[in-house]
């Protein structure tokens, strides 16, 4: 267990957190706006409080997702970070692995290798963090609702959601849409380094993160947003997001702030974006430079 590879995939993680909220991305809670009656600090404190379970050395996946979503509860008392956590938790145990943080190749084999380890009792942890985190829209499943006991692994269980859930969708890929859909976002040649959560980031850096998110979001009908408003208010968001793609400086335009605020007063929260790009500035900073290789 490489523990300096564990102790900067910590950092990478509430650096990743902080600048999901550091930087503007239309819908998501940010410190330029608040939404969804929730502030940024609150992701914040989130983060701060997840940390520690989340990267226990040597803890199964779903005990680092109920640990760290008990832990954001007693914090804030809501629910800021679910889909956070079942994104991160399988990276936070790959990171153990060998080797795990030497290539993207290697990081992608062993976080295969933690979804093909998943069993029931990883299943049973997962769902009662979900029942605790109660996410809006959650809805419920002909087989294996989370409302349940579990009877199969987390990936298993997971699969069965992954047509109506990208998270979801994830584990039966091995997080798949990070490597292919986030990486490809990724602005060419640029390397996110480890900075310490809190420190503003820079205008390369801003830009980093909005080309993931529009990436994400141009190219995949958010599920939170299908699962609150529809398929067809996902696929109107997702065409204005996809117009955004490419744009250097969005930030520079008024209406770029004007569709972040149009979103929030309608009450859209294109949240699963926002968790898959929080995941992909994680790995992408583990990597560093390893981000652009193979």
């Amino acid at each position: 267990m490489d523990r300096a590879l564990i102790e900067r995939a910590r950092a990478c993680f509430l650096q990743a957190c902080w600048l999901d909220v550091a930087v503007r991305k239309p819908g998501n809670v940010s410190l330029a706006s608040a939404g969804h009656r929730m502030q940024a600090d609150m992701f914040l404190a989130s983060a701060q409080a997840a940390v520690g379970p989340l990267f226990a050395p040597g803890e199964r996946v779903g005990d680092r997702i109920e640990g760290a979503m008990a832990a954001t509860w007693a914090a804030v008392g809501c629910n800021t970070n679910l889909g956070i956590l079942l994104l991160c938790a399988p990276v936070a145990a790959a990171v153990e692995r060998e080797g795990a943080g030497s290539s993207v190749a290697a990081l992608r084999g062993a976080i295969d290798a933690v979804m093909r380890s998943l069993d029931v009792a990883d299943a049973r942890a997962a769902y009662r963090a979900i029942a605790q985190a109660n996410p809006g829209g959650l809805g419920d499943a002909p087989a294996q609702d989370v409302h349940e006991e579990p009877t199969v692994g987390l990936r298993e269980a997971m699969s069965l959601a992954a047509s109506r859930d990208r998270i979801a969708q994830q584990y039966a890929s091995s997080h798949a849409d990070l490597f292919d859909i986030g990486r490809s976002a990724w602005p060419s040649g640029f390397v996110l380094g480890v900075h310490p959560a809190g420190e503003p980031p820079d205008a390369a850096t801003k830009a980093a993160v909005q080309r993931v998110f529009l990436g994400f979001l141009g190219v995949i009908p958010d599920s939170h947003i299908v699962r609150k408003h529809g398929e067809a208010v996902a696929q109107t968001v997702m065409t204005a997001a996809h117009a955004w793609r490419g744009h250097s400086s969005p930030d520079d335009e008024s209406s770029f702030a004007s569709l972040d605020e149009s979103l929030k007063a309608r009450g859209i929260n294109p949240g699963t974006s926002a968790d898959l790009t929080v995941a992909t500035l994680m790995i992408a900073s583990l990597l560093g430079p390893q981000w652009h290789g193979t």
